[in-house]
């Protein structure tokens, strides 16, 4: 089909005597004829990229091309760097496949120039047509495949990876690493961002490669599967291209709330993604409740917080490990003793190491934590103790403003 397509976009230019390029009803880049002057930012950068970006797309969206079904002409936006075009949509008994453009930057492209343009469009909903039922077949088997790896009977998640390497929509049988895209805070992940989480999963996909990846929409987050080692990628290069792109569409679309990106451990077997998924999940909501793990949380690299994400999934309160904790915040001053409590426990209850980092006096950390034994009913001495405390503590900062949150998804 590409080859066809490059045929008409090649004719189509030649006979109206300027470049043209055609993209899917997704604004990616599907082929494009030799270009000269005159060439804007939004062109250069389609073909460079594939793709055009989020807010030109917004931008062309504003001003009706995905409405119309006949030729248009779309007015120059210096702001964005975008000369005048005409826009011809390519579509099938009304259903909109995509769109022939060209460059028209002094109006001189005639009424017979667009009736050949229309033509050509018209050649290209054929193909598009005919690639698109066979895509939307393969998509729909692409993404039930997805859901069912993440499935909960390991017979689905064999059956779906062996469907997925058959039909060689995945080629490689593992290693499998999952990466989820969590928003942060109490912001819906409304229309605009999930559109904007997809696009960037896409687009690390392809770069990554298509038949080696997955990704897949939930409702609260989005998902990347990689699967074998595409020439070098490695776990942690892919969450910086894909927080890369997340930047991107965040720049371009204000309203788009922050995210942050889950890692989880690699899998033997593409049969094995929903162990990789699940840790992916959990890391991502951590990273999204604890902003000093920063933008990326590997399932690796979370420490305690891999056993308290279980903990706190089950729903246990915070009060349950270590009663002691909640006599210790209803106190006055109740927080510092709290802080000073945690950072000698993070320090291995080293009481130099605590002094120095909190800047105290021996004296007044010794004090402190006299004050945290009594309030608590509890003895630091005691390891036992020690763990419990410092297990409710952790869990305590996990779960703070996390009331209200959604419930996880079930896979």
């Amino acid at each position: 089909m590409l080859g066809d397509l490059q045929r008409i976009v090649d004719a189509v230019a030649q006979r109206v005597g300027r470049a043209a390029l055609i993209e899917d009803s997704h604004q990616l880049v599907i082929a494009y004829s030799s270009h000269a002057e005159p060439m804007d930012e939004v062109r250069r950068e389609s073909i460079l990229s594939r793709h055009t970006t989020p807010e030109v797309i917004g931008w062309f969206r504003a001003h009706g091309v995905h409405r119309v079904r006949g030729p248009m002409r779309t007015p120059a936006a210096p702001e964005l760097g975008l000369l005048p075009r005409v826009c011809l949509p390519i579509v099938h008994r009304d259903l909109l496949l995509g769109f022939l453009w060209f460059i028209d930057a002094d109006g001189t492209m005639s009424d017979q120039d667009i009736r050949a343009a229309a033509e050509a469009a018209a050649e290209a909903s054929r193909l598009l047509h005919r690639a698109g039922l066979l895509g939307d077949l393969a998509s729909q088997r692409e993404a039930e495949a997805a859901r069912a790896l993440l499935s909960d009977v390991a017979e689905s998640r064999e059956q779906a990876a062996k469907e997925l390497l058959e039909d060689g929509l995945v080629v490689n049988d593992g290693p499998v690493v999952a990466l989820a895209v969590q928003p942060v805070g109490d912001a819906a992940f409304d229309e605009p961002a999930r559109a904007a989480v997809e696009h960037a999963l896409v687009l690390t996909r392809r770069w990554y490669g298509d038949r080696s990846a997955l990704h897949l929409m939930r409702r609260d987050h989005g998902l990347l599967l990689i699967s074998g080692d595409a020439r070098g990628k490695k776990p942690p290069a892919v969450a910086r291209h894909l927080t890369d792109s997340l930047h991107t569409a965040r720049r371009r679309l204000p309203g788009v709330a922050r995210t942050v990106i889950g890692l989880g451990e690699a899998y033997p077997r593409l049969a094995d993604a929903a162990g990789s998924y699940h840790e992916a999940v959990r890391s991502a909501r951590v990273a999204a409740r604890l902003p000093d793990l920063g933008e990326v949380a590997s399932w690796s690299s979370l420490g305690v917080y891999r056993a308290v994400s279980l903990l706190d999934e089950s729903g246990l309160d915070p009060r349950a490990v270590h009663p002691g904790l909640l006599r210790l915040l209803r106190t006055d001053g109740g927080q510092v003793l709290v802080e000073t409590l945690e950072t000698y426990l993070d320090l291995a209850g080293n009481a130099h190491a605590t002094a120095e980092r909190l800047q105290l006096h021996r004296t007044t950390l010794y004090y402190r934590l006299q004050r945290v034994e009594q309030l608590a009913g509890t003895n630091l001495k005691d390891g036992t103790e020690r763990l419990c405390l410092h297990l409710a503590l952790k869990m305590a900062r996990l779960t703070a403003g996390a009331a209200d949150r959604p419930a996880p998804e079930a896979s």
